[in-house]
C-alpha cells in the first residue's frame, strides 16, 4: 500500500510500470538500458478514490490524465530505474494528495466603510485632475 494521507492509501497493484529508453545523459548505456519509467494509474477505476477526489484529480492532472481516467506519468530525470521509479511514484502521490484536500469555500465579503471612503476620495482626486486639464471655450473666439 502506498500511503497518500493518514487513513488514505492506494494499492500498489493499481499502478502499472513500464520501462522505456530515455534520452539525455547516460554514456554508453543510453542504447542498452531502459531507465525511464512510465507509470499508469487508473484513477477512475480505483476503489479507494471517491468521485469528488477523482474529479479534482482530473482537473489537477490536466493533460496527464486520459479521457478514460488513466493518469500517465513519465519519469526520466535520473540515470537509474530505481530513482526514476521513486520520482514517478512521488509525483503521483503528490497529485493525489493535492486532489484529496477539499477546496475551501469562498465566502463573498463586502468592502469596509474605510475602503469605500478611500475609493470615493481617489475618484474625486482623479476627477479634479481631469477637470484642470480641460481647455476653456473662451480661447477660441
Amino acid at each position: 500500500m502506498i500511503s497518500i494521507t493518514p487513513g488514505f492509501a492506494i494499492n500498489e497493484s493499481e499502478i502499472e510500470e513500464r520501462f522505456v529508453r530515455a534520452s539525455g545523459p547516460g554514456g554508453q548505456n543510453i542504447n542498452k538500458v531502459a531507465t525511464a519509467v512510465q507509470i499508469r494509474f487508473h484513477a477512475a477505476a480505483s476503489p479507494n478514490l471517491s468521485e469528488e477526489v477523482c474529479e479534482r484529480l482530473r482537473h489537477i492532472a490536466g493533460r496527464r490524465m486520459t479521457e478514460d481516467g488513466i493518469i500517465i506519468i513519465d519519469a526520466r530525470r535520473f540515470r537509474t530505474q530505481e530513482r526514476n521509479r521513486n520520482d514517478a511514484r512521488e509525483r503521483l502521490v503528490e497529485l493525489i494528495r493535492r486532489a484529496a484536500i477539499p477546496p475551501r469555500i469562498r465566502r463573498p465579503t463586502r468592502p469596509t466603510a474605510g475602503a469605500r471612503r478611500a475609493r470615493l476620495e481617489d475618484k474625486k482626486l482623479r476627477s479634479r485632475t481631469k477637470i484642470l486639464r480641460r481647455t476653456t471655450t473662451d480661447d477660441k473666439s
